[in-house]
């Protein structure tokens, strides 16, 4: 049934014009050349079903693929980065998976399976999860033993309550609502406008017949909003079942693996060594909760906007168990550091002057249209400058001789950590308000990674170039590990 699944992707692709030809196309005849498109997909699906071959050799995967033009593509094991497993509903009937072979650096997968047999599928992980770092067995079948398939060691399974806490804690519901949006925009694009009119309309017609006084009016409103953010909640935790039901992260060897999803089940796994860096996450909601999230950016390029790779290690764990995480797989480790070093004594001024910019803007505008009501507006600054003094008061900086670490933000906290080894390029930089204030960013670059470079923000300028000097020579020295 591999060409079934072939033609549902290339149906996919063209439901829209197919529906269009069907329901507002005139005549018999136009319901005649949908028929024929679909035949013609038929026959490419069983086409490409027939000329699709896969083989496993000592050391690589050889695929034979092509419709006219024919092509044999030849991924070595040790090139592999990733195996992802992708199971849909109708994968998951059929007791069958696609599978994506990708490696590091490419801007798409070296190969791709749509459909395999589940058991074969694993298989394929568990070989290249073998033979990955080893070298060329004598034979096949020496690769492919029964205890490749033997449980990993779970480093983090999420029960229920946890995935439940998840959603609570993102706001995934926003996701459901813009995507929505988007699908009636693309399908009229008029709905917006119109949806906007007939409510606004509608909600006016209505208040105006209640006639309620000025505290009733906002009491109304804060039903209202407290009323969506309680459907967002809802969208979110229901988008978290369906995206995290069943969470595990297990460790085969040097390969970590993750597993989740309710209805569509995703398996993807990744070497150790390529964990470029990590990042600690912790909202207020996560801190109410008692939680953190901890990510990983590891060397493999990114797909557009779609993350392909091994990307969150714990979507939600508590602050001890993240800990414990990252010391487990990186054993050695001094994590979290036992002292941080800050940045400079002026870096609240710093941070605070966007802040104060656009206080000082909006007063002048609202001074213009409004008068002196148009002050008030200044009474932003004093906030201002008290998120910064917070922020620049918990920023700061660790380093020894494994680790460089930094951390940041006061409402939402953030940590990021890389290991020396896996530091490729080292940046100074100073803006001009920068150079006043004597102080400047260092900017230390990794394989891969989708969050950016590591910032160590508004440090002394001494500091910040005798850090460079420092982290120059162990780069140099060291090899990189990716």
């Amino acid at each position: 049934m591999s060409w079934l699944f072939v033609l549902l992707q290339q149906l996919k692709q063209f439901v829209v014009p197919l529906l269009v030809l069907v329901f507002l196309g005139r005549g018999d005849r136009n319901q005649l050349w949908s028929l024929i498109a679909v035949g013609g997909f038929v026959v490419v699906a069983l086409w490409r079903y027939l000329t699709f071959r896969y083989r496993i050799t000592a050391d690589s995967v050889v695929i034979d693929s092509g419709l006219l033009e024919r092509s044999r593509r030849q991924v070595p094991f040790s090139r592999i980065h990733n195996v992802a497993i992708h199971q849909s509903l109708l994968h998951r009937l059929f007791g069958v998976a696609e599978v994506r072979l990708e490696s590091a650096g490419g801007d798409k997968p070296e190969a791709q399976m749509r459909v395999l047999q589940l058991d074969d599928a694993i298989a394929l992980e568990a070989l290249v999860r073998r033979r990955g770092a080893a070298a060329p067995a004598p034979a096949v079948a020496e690769a492919t033993a029964p205890d490749d398939k033997a449980e990993g060691r779970v480093l983090l399974a999420l029960p229920p309550a946890e995935v439940l806490r998840l959603g609570l804690i993102s706001n995934r519901g926003m996701i459901v609502v813009g995507g929505a949006a988007v699908a009636f925009s693309q399908l009229n694009p008029q709905l917006p406008d119109d949806v906007s009119d007939r409510w606004s309309h509608g909600l006016e017609a209505f208040f105006g017949n209640l006639h309620f006084s000025y505290g009733q009016y906002a009491l109304a409103i804060l039903a209202a909003l407290l009323g969506f953010a309680v459907l967002l909640r809802v969208f979110s935790v229901a988008l978290a079942l369906l995206q995290y039901w069943g969470f595990r992260l297990e460790e085969h060897g040097r390969r970590l693996t993750v597993e989740r999803g309710l209805l569509t089940r995703l398996r993807t796994s990744a070497p150790r060594r390529r964990i470029q860096s990590w990042t600690l996450r912790e909202s207020v909601l996560h801190r109410w909760f008692g939680r953190r999230t901890l990510d990983i950016d590891s060397a493999v390029a990114e797909n557009g906007n779609q993350r392909r790779g091994l990307r969150e290690l714990a979507p939600i764990a508590t602050a001890a168990a993240c800990d414990a995480l990252v010391r487990n797989l990186l054993p050695g480790a001094a994590w979290p550091p036992e002292r941080w070093q800050p940045l400079h004594p002026r870096a609240w001024w710093r941070l605070s002057l966007p802040g104060a910019v656009v206080a000082l803007v909006l007063a002048a505008a609202l001074c213009w249209r409004l008068g002196a009501w148009g002050l008030a507006a200044l009474a932003w600054l004093p906030w201002a400058v008290f998120v910064a003094r917070q922020h620049a008061r918990r920023a700061g900086y660790a380093i020894d001789d494994r680790l460089v670490a930094a951390r940041s933000g006061w409402w939402s906290r953030r940590w990021r950590f890389a290991e020396l080894d896996k530091l490729q390029a080292l940046e100074l930089r100073q803006s001009p308000l920068d150079r006043s204030l004597g102080m400047a960013t260092l900017w230390l670059d990794t394989a891969g990674a989708a969050s950016g470079p590591l910032r160590l923000r508004y440090l002394p300028l001494a500091q910040a170039q005798a850090l460079r000097a420092r982290l120059g020579r162990e780069v140099a020295r060291r090899p990189l590990r990716w």
